[in-house]
């Protein structure tokens, strides 16, 4: 998995006449640093809005927006249907899982009809509130919140602490290593989404990383340096908290 990415770093780190005569390189070459300088300062696309850095920052901003908005949504929806008496909750809780079978794909025109009512197109909110519920962030929370003891409960109770702060002061705390492992699968999936970007962004200047490949090309020098610039941070931050993600997962399934 690691080769064709690898081969791709050492393609980008070449002239585009090395690219046009060899293809693919196996060996690096010595243009590194001016190939992705130029690219991330230089402007593209039919208006010469975009850069690679304001595609770079739009795409941060729909990845950690979307993990913050899923994980926030995630963790009230479990503590509502654990700790309150919800009529009809087991329902509710498998409308949420049947969500699962009904991407986002399978509901654009709907999703998009929405959006544009709302004047959210061109926005990061457009772009974001679309993709911010999640049934399974839901459903790893409930799960871990009914093996959470009962006397956690009854003491906070015992100690005053009403919902809000039993949740702020015990559950928050203890939902942090699940929360973060949630957070990373979001981000990774809201950093390459290409689909829904398409639809609700018409200006330039909204544009993601992974969006921004087309007005490149995904076989020139330029457009294999963004598909570069686009593996980058979601590889970096699995590796970097990889302990902690499993951690997470495994948290959440017992």
């Amino acid at each position: 998995m690691c080769g064709p990415v690898l081969a791709l770093f050492l393609t980008t780190t070449h002239g585009p006449e090395a690219l046009r005569t060899d293809g693919m390189a196996l060996f690096p070459g010595d243009r590194l640093v001016q190939n992705y300088s130029k690219v991330l300062t230089v402007s593209g696309g039919f208006q010469d809005d975009i850069s690679a850095l304001r595609m770079i920052w739009n795409s941060f901003l729909l990845g950690a927006g979307f993990a913050a908005a899923k994980v926030c949504l995630s963790l009230a929806a479990a503590y509502a249907l654990v700790y309150f008496r919800l009529r009809f909750a087991g329902v509710l809780f498998w409308v949420l899982l049947f969500s699962l079978m009904l991407p986002l794909e399978s509901r654009f025109l709907a999703t998009y009809d929405v959006v544009a009512g709302l004047g959210l197109v061109n926005t990061q909110v457009g772009l974001i509130l679309p993709l911010a519920a999640s049934g399974i962030g839901t459903f790893f929370f409930r799960q871990y919140y009914r093996n959470i003891p009962e006397t956690l409960l009854e003491s906070a109770r015992l100690d005053g602490a009403g919902p809000f702060l039993f949740f702020k002061d015990i559950l928050l705390p203890l939902s942090l290593p699940m929360a973060g492992a949630l957070f990373l699968v979001a981000f990774v999936n809201g950093w390459n989404q290409y689909l829904w970007p398409v639809m609700v962004t018409t200006d330039e200047k909204s544009y993601t990383l992974v969006r921004g490949l087309q007005f490149f090309g995904q076989t020139s020098l330029n457009g294999m340096i963004l598909a570069v610039l686009a593996v980058i941070p979601p590889a970096g931050l699995l590796l970097l908290f990889q302990r902690k993600f499993v951690k997470g997962l495994f948290d959440g399934m017992h």
